[in-house]
């Protein structure tokens, strides 16, 4: 299997964090970009791979309301408190566990419910890695809001090449 860049990074990102959570020792800043695979993709929507508690903090104080989080609460690099840790700051805290290796089109639906309620307010959208989210993202940017193919496909090689599971994924037409 060849990687491409992005996704070797991906891959090498993902690792760290496990370090980070491991061993409590942080390699980043707290600041927004500094989260792991962040992407800004709009005014109102962020994606990211999985942020720390600290970087849960920035998130907020940059007026962020809700926290979608796509992976599910036993992925390696998950805060185990997280849905309380938003809470506390006063945001809204969504959990759709995607399974990584079978996405289906209830998790999509889902998730396309949880966007379209969103009142203009800004979401953070993770996963452990921003590999679920990117594809999420890219599928809800092109079959819900009609955007442009070619500018939803370049910020989600920004963080990876799809593998097949995610690229039949994508490629599947949202069921009417």
């Amino acid at each position: 299997m060849i990687l491409n860049s992005r996704t070797l990074k991906t891959f090498l990102g993902y690792g760290l964090s496990l370090i980070e959570k491991i061993t409590g020792v942080s390699f980043k800043k707290n600041n927004l970009t500094s989260i792991f695979n962040y992407l800004h993709i709009s005014s109102n929507i962020t994606t990211s791979g999985q942020p720390t508690r600290q970087q849960l903090d920035a998130i907020q104080s940059n007026g962020y309301k809700k926290i979608i989080n796509l992976a599910p609460p036993i992925a390696e690099n998950s805060l185990a408190n997280e849905a309380d840790l938003v809470a506390d700051l006063g945001m809204d805290y969504i959990n759709i566990p995607v399974d990584f290796s079978h996405p289906t089109e209830a998790d999509f639906e889902q998730f396309v419910l949880h966007m379209q309620n969103q009142d203009s307010q800004k979401i953070w959208v993770h996963c452990a890695a921003n590999m679920r989210v990117s594809c999420f993202i890219f599928k809800y940017r092109t079959a819900i809001l009609g955007e442009n193919l070619i500018d939803a496909e370049a910020d989600l090689k920004k963080i990876w090449q799809p593998n097949k599971t995610w690229q039949d994924f994508i490629d599947k037409p949202k069921s009417v």
